[in-house]
């Protein structure tokens, strides 16, 4: 009985918080990659370059903080087209898609999960982070509905007690 009633509780939980599974980034981490990537801006490989920009990237849109998480997707944005293979283009993909997820731009994010399923099809963690999207979007639109029937519930019982109030 005991965990019906935790598994309701953290159900009931995970409907309010979002409940996905994408792990935190904290500051450490991005000063960290940041570092990496001074480093490798002074003579460094092209690759390692990248390498370390790549890793800048998933911190930040990683992060709690939404100026680092606007940060990270700018950085992916820029570098969207200079992609080398199919698999650095679905890496970007997948990180601008958390980071739009992060930032509540839920169909931003569905829809680059979306290009990001064409590449690669079978990818489980595109599809995971595309079930969170499509979850939220889902809860967004049941609390949407709720807000608007509460509205229309006190303009009617408004109505209905001026009305009452008149005879």
């Amino acid at each position: 009985m005991d965990a019906k009633i935790g598994s309701l509780f953290e159900s009931i939980g995970n409907f309010f918080s979002g409940g996905d599974q994408i792990p935190w980034c904290d500051r450490d981490v991005i000063a960290g990659c940041e570092r990496e990537v001074a480093e490798a801006s002074n003579g460094e490989s092209e690759e390692r370059k990248h390498e370390s920009i790549m890793r800048l990237s998933w911190a930040l849109v990683h992060s709690r903080e939404k100026e680092d998480v606007q940060r990270g997707i700018a950085m992916l944005e820029t570098s969207l087209g200079n992609d080398k293979s199919p698999l650095q283009q679905r890496e970007k993909l997948y990180l601008l898609a958390v980071g739009y997820y992060r930032s509540n731009d839920y169909g931003r994010s569905r829809e680059l999960l979306e290009q990001c399923l064409e590449i690669a099809p079978d990818w489980r963690q595109a599809r995971s982070l595309k079930k969170a999207v499509e979850d939220r979007i889902a809860k967004d639109g049941v609390i949407g509905i709720g807000i608007t029937a509460t509205a229309v519930g006190l303009i009617v019982g408004g109505i209905a007690a001026a009305l009452a109030r008149k005879n």
